[in-house]
């Protein structure tokens, strides 16, 4: 009797370890709440993610890759002489820089090239302002702890390229924290809600419009009232 207790608390054990590692859905109140967040195994699977701002990203969902956020700077230093003879010596210095995404890197997070660069000494190689405007597919979604088990999760997204083309020898994107990536605009949902600020925004330009007759009072009410429930937080 005893073994066979024992028998099935380690397979529900093992049942409830599964559990853990694939979520159909995760919100982002999920990933603050302790009671949730503590069951929660590194690298499980999500197969939706609502976001703060309501908004659905599921595996198999195109998105796209909105203006990088950052300024790469690399400086390269020149030398050589002048003259019939080597009289002395001159060197120059040359910045270049390019837009880098500050969230969008190249590859899997924590892949074989990821590895490979810092075994190399390099910083990770974050995606740059080429893939602008690219649309992608998200192939995979992850979550893990921003440290220990008891500290909330981040989600992860790989992408890949529409038609299964490749990122290079990388093959795949990894948006290294869905939230920040939405929020700065480094990706944009294609399906995104609009948000209170950008709401109000838009009806305090159609107020402008009316003013200056370039919209008719019955096209702005129609609006205000499309509006209201976003700006009233009712959506």
């Amino acid at each position: 009797m005893k073994k066979t207790i024992t028998f099935f608390t380690i397979l529900l054990s093992i049942v409830n370890i599964q559990a853990q590692e694939n979520i159909d859905l995760l919100t982002y109140e999920n990933t603050q709440d302790i009671n949730f967040f503590n069951t929660i195994k590194n690298g499980a699977q999500v197969k939706e993610y609502i976001t703060t701002s309501k908004n659905s990203v599921k595996v198999g969902d195109t998105l796209i890759l909105g203006s990088p956020t950052s300024e790469e700077l690399n400086t390269r230093t020149y030398s050589g002489s002048y003259g019939n003879k080597a009289r002395g010596g001159i060197s120059q210095s040359r910045s270049t820089s390019k837009k880098t995404y500050d969230f969008v890197q190249m590859g899997r997070p924590a892949g074989f090239g990821s590895i490979m660069s810092a075994m190399g000494g390099e910083a990770q190689n974050m995606a740059d302002i080429s893939l602008k405007n690219t649309k992608v597919i998200v192939r995979e979604i992850k979550t893990y702890h921003r440290g220990s088990k008891n500290k909330p999760l981040y989600v992860v997204m790989v992408l890949g390229e529409i038609n299964d083309r490749a990122f290079g020898i990388n093959k795949y994107l990894s948006v290294m924290d869905t939230e920040l990536g939405i929020e700065s605009g480094e990706i944009l949902l294609k399906n995104r809600k609009m948000t209170r600020e950008e709401a109000i925004a838009k009806l305090k330009e159609a107020k402008e419009l009316v003013e200056i007759d370039m919209m008719s009072k019955e096209k702005f009410e129609e609006l205000k009232k499309e509006l209201a429930p976003i700006i009233n937080n009712n959506n």
